[in-house]
Parts: C-alpha cells; sequence; structure tokens
C-alpha cells in the first residue's frame, strides 16, 4: 500500500512497562546526603573523570521532594535515624535508596550504641555497596545495577506477583563486563586506557581489569 515508503528508517517497538521504567532510570535524581568520608566519594564521581551526568544524573536536590534516589554515604546514628525517615518520606513515589559503604549497610567498625547497624532498619533499601569507603566506580557500578533492576520493576501489582510466581531475577552482572566492548580492537583499547588511569592514580594494576581479552583472529595476526 505504500506505507513502507512513508515510514522513516527504523521502527522501535515497546511496551508500556519498559518504556516507563527507561525514562525512570534515565533520568534519577539524587539527594544530597552525605554523612561521612563515604560522602567524599559521591561527590567525586560529578566530577569531569567520572562524570556522572552522562546518566542524567548531574543534578544533586537540595530538596527531598525534587530527588527520587537517596546515597545513605556514611555511617547513620540514632540521632540522625528520624531526619533520614523525614527526608525519606518526603520523596515523590517511585523512590529508590542506595546503601554506600560499609558504616550504611551494616554498622561497620562502629558496632555501639550509637551507630544504626544497617540503614534498612530505618528505611528499605534498594542496592547495598560494600568499601570503607567505596571508589566512585564502585558507585557507578552500584548505580548502574541499579538502573538495571529498574528496568525490569512490574509496573502494576499484578505483573508484581506475576514476577513473583515465575521466579524472575534481575542478573547482577558487573559493569566491566555488561559494557565491556566486545571487538577486540576496541577491548585492547580500553584496557590501556584502565592501566594508563590506575597508573596515574597509583593504584593496584588489578583493580577494575577486564577479563582477559579473547585471542587476536588468525587472519589478523596473519596481517591479511
Amino acid at each position: 500500500m505504500g506505507l513502507e515508503e512513508q515510514l522513516p528508517n527504523g521502527i522501535l517497538l515497546a511496551n508500556v512497562e519498559k518504556l516507563v521504567n527507561w525514562t525512570r532510570k534515565a533520568s534519577m535524581w539524587p539527594a544530597t546526603f552525605g554523612l561521612a568520608c563515604c560522602a567524599i566519594e559521591m561527590m567525586t564521581v560529578g566530577g569531569s573523570r567520572y562524570d556522572i551526568a552522562r546518566f542524567g544524573m548531574e543534578r544533586f536536590s537540595a530538596t527531598p521532594r525534587q530527588a527520587d534516589l537517596m546515597i545513605v554515604a556514611g555511617r547513620v546514628t540514632n540521632k540522625m535515624a528520624p531526619v533520614l525517615r523525614q527526608i525519606y518520606d518526603q520523596m515523590p513515589e517511585p523512590r529508590w535508596v542506595l546503601a554506600m559503604g560499609v558504616c550504611a549497610s551494616s554498622g561497620g567498625m562502629f558496632n555501639n550504641y550509637a551507630v544504626v547497624q544497617g540503614v534498612d532498619h530505618v528505611v528499605p533499601v534498594d542496592m547495598y555497596l560494600p568499601g570503607c569507603p567505596p571508589r566512585p566506580e564502585m558507585l557507578l557500578d552500584a548505580i548502574l545495577k541499579l538502573h538495571a533492576k529498574i528496568m525490569d520493576e512490574p509496573i502494576n501489582a499484578k505483573r508484581a506477583q506475576l514476577k513473583l510466581e515465575s521466579g524472575e531475577r534481575t542478573p547482577m552482572i558487573p559493569s566491566s563486563e555488561r559494557y565491556a566492548p566486545k571487538n577486540w580492537a576496541q577491548r585492547r583499547r580500553a584496557e590501556r586506557q584502565q592501566a594508563a588511569q590506575r597508573r596515574e592514580l597509583g593504584s593496584d594494576p588489578s583493580l577494575g581489569a577486564l577479563d582477559p581479552a579473547p585471542k587476536r583472529p588468525r587472519e589478523l595476526k596473519a596481517g591479511r
């Protein structure tokens, strides 16, 4: 009928659930809630080296009514717990919580009466990030895994029940492997860039390294 000639070159098909979840994960606004040394690492991801703006998250909101992701960076004391809960209650739905560091996740080294032994006693946690303190790369990895969970979230109670009965779970694949280049040349280039960055920072060469690259194809090795 000639309809194909009037259409653009590509057609994108998606259901409402995937489209809504894509818009949610692509426009997350974190709330500024730094409590201890982990907050320094959280602020670092906003710099030019790690550039959290590429995920649409450069705006750290100072008001909970305009934020949907709470990054609890640091230990939570019993005195601060009611304030944390109040800020969480003021955040609009849908909202998510990321416990950054061992202190926020389980109390860490502060096993005493003054520190809450895990922020999950105060608010529900969607993603736990270990480390004392975790590096910015680890925070970005946790955020990307949270994005993967958001993309698989059911849109209503019926869909949630069906997903629960089916036992479907989001695979938590490390970001260095999920988004690693598959091409041999691009993978080697990424490895060289990571090695140069680790030398510049003076860190362990094995930290954050990709899995061994596949062997170069024989025809490329022979120069054909």
